[in-house]
């Protein structure tokens, strides 16, 4: 074996070392999304408990938190009670919107949540799942920012609860509220200038 191949050798173990490093000790809620930093897909659907058209289209030039959810999920419920406490924080503000994602569920099954946990924003029905599809949902609960110039910001796999629900609220929202830029949380973007420049 020649100095050239050992020396490549070496080098694809030590990347494949790194990798299985970062399988072990890594953040497994750290799911990474070519869509932070783009675009947020336009979206359209009926309201959960209302029938009425709920569409992306009425929502832009605000700050937008899409959190996608389901009655059988777990973490949902887990999160739930956080996700009520952040909407009345924010739900004040001109130009915030929380929208809910039902994710593969029945109406019935949605509803009969909703009744039992509280609900006190607008939910959004995927009905044939291309909405998931179309923001890389893995799983639910996911949450993704939007901020007022329609792009992602931020995207956080798992329950907003403790910590996260701290950071997304100071590091996230507020900073995005108040025409600032976003602290670089592992999934976020510094905010786009809005000068033109």
């Amino acid at each position: 074996m020649n100095r050239t191949t050992q020396f490549t050798l070496f080098i694809v173990l030590c990347g494949l070392l790194t990798l299985f490093y970062q399988g072990l000790w890594g953040d497994p809620r750290s799911i990474p999304t070519v869509l932070v930093g783009t675009q947020a897909p336009g979206f359209e659907g009926p309201d959960v408990e209302s029938g009425e058209h709920i569409s992306y289209n009425q929502f832009r030039g605000k700050v937008v938190l899409l959190n996608f959810w389901a009655s059988w999920c777990y973490e949902c419920k887990v999160e739930h009670e956080d996700i009520l406490k952040l909407h009345k924080q924010l739900k004040d503000h001109p130009d915030f919107v929380m929208l809910g994602v039902n994710y593969q569920d029945k109406v019935p099954d949605a509803l009969a949540y909703l009744k039992r946990y509280g609900s006190t924003f607008r939910h959004v029905r995927d009905i044939t799942g291309a909405l998931a599809i179309d923001y890389g949902v893995y799983g639910v609960p996911e949450t993704f920012v939007i901020d007022q110039q329609g792009v992602i910001r931020h995207k956080w796999v798992g329950p907003i609860v403790g910590k996260t629900y701290t950071d997304l609220t100071k590091n996230v929202l507020l900073p995005l509220l108040n025409g600032k830029p976003v602290v670089n949380l592992h999934q976020s973007l510094p905010a786009l200038s809005t000068s033109g420049a």
